[in-house]
């Protein structure tokens, strides 16, 4: 901690939450600021003041923090928060930019309420969002120049401006298998139906509803793609019809349905195309209807999960797979969604070029 720091939260706290000794003088532990730095995988300095980031970028070192930055050799996240103001100055952008130039990371600042009562940008990141890039900066970058497209989340067949077809599906798995492949360095297309999870920062985002609407965003993408994960529930069927207005009740007595586009089957069945990997949401645990929906579409891979099992259905954060291709049945036992997006991107990364 800073002495700046300091006036705002005693050491004693984060000693008292984290469990951990919290260092403030330089001189207290002799060589503390190498043998500190020597252990660590990352560095993140959050909140980042101005005075810092101008230490930082002029290579002064006359505390514990800005010793430890000098020593430092592996990767840095830095956090900047302070008055708008300050964070559009020139002097400020310029250290800013050479930090970055040198390899550091920014992350932030964000648009928010400020100490001084303005709506502005200076908001020091969420937590949430720096963990986000201390988990891409620690993670390989073997999906670099690849260019991947992910669906995610249901679609609606609309009966008229009110009632629709759709289904449970979340987003989680879509989400996270965009995440996963932007951590690994990756240019990522997310291509979403409704859903309540808010856009990935790094990730071009397009947001649909209907069955063609996602056909058309997909194919749109398709160029230059290494891979496409159909993780979206993209529905069967749609009403034949469409009413400009509201249904009568009584007149739904029933529902003329048509097939909507299939995407897979069509992607699967182009000549020059992208790895191909889709998705089977089963009730059962049998896997044969998946072994054949991955011939039958022409798709690379087949991503099976039994939505009947515990923790493997809709709207949770875990998964349990079984990944089926041409080599045979890989099953997978329950992990959270992230884990399961690597796993999924392991094999794929097998088999691009």
């Amino acid at each position: 901690m800073t002495d700046a720091s300091r006036k705002f939260v005693t050491p004693l706290t984060f000693e008292a939450v984290s469990g951990n000794k919290v260092h403030t003088d330089t001189f207290q532990d002799a060589l503390s600021h190498i043998t500190l730095t020597a252990a660590a995988d990352l560095m993140i300095i959050a909140p980042a003041t101005a005075n810092s980031i101008a230490k930082f970028a002029c290579g002064i070192a006359d505390d514990m923090l800005s010793t430890c930055f000098l020593s430092f050799r592996g990767k840095v996240i830095i956090a900047p928060a302070m008055n708008w103001r300050m964070y559009e100055n020139r002097a400020l952008r310029e250290n800013l930019r050479a930090l970055v130039s040198r390899g550091a990371v920014q992350a932030g600042p964000e648009r928010g309420s400020l100490a001084c009562g303005d709506e502005a940008v200076g908001r020091m990141s969420e937590v949430g969002e720096i963990l986000e890039y201390a988990r891409s900066a620690l993670t390989r970058k073997d999906l670099s120049g690849k260019k991947i497209i992910v669906t995610a989340g249901p679609t609606r067949e609309y009966l008229d401006p009110v009632r629709f077809l759709s289904n449970r599906s979340s987003g989680k798995m879509g989400f996270a298998l965009a995440r996963e492949a932007l951590r690994r360095g990756a240019e990522v297309v997310l291509i979403s139906g409704p859903s309540s999870l808010a856009p990935l920062r790094k990730a071009e985002f397009f947001a649909v509803e209907t069955a063609e609407e996602m056909r058309k965003a997909v194919f749109e993408n398709l160029k230059g793609s290494s891979a496409v994960i159909m993780a979206a529930a993209v529905s069967d069927f749609s009403p034949d019809t469409k009413d400009r207005r509201k249904k009568e009740k009584s007149d739904v007595l029933s529902l003329p349905l048509k097939k909507t586009p299939d995407i897979l089957a069509e992607i699967g069945s182009m000549k020059k195309r992208p790895f191909l990997v889709g998705f089977a949401a089963e009730t059962g645990a049998c896997t044969d209807r998946a072994r054949r929906k991955l011939l039958a579409k022409g798709a690379d891979m087949i991503v099976f999960n039994d939505v009947d099992s515990p923790g493997s259905g809709f709207d949770v954060g875990t998964n349990q797979v079984t990944l089926i291709d041409k080599n045979g049945e890989s099953p997978f036992p329950l992990m959270p969604k992230d884990e399961v997006a690597g796993i999924i991107l392991d094999r794929i990364v097998d088999f691009i070029p």
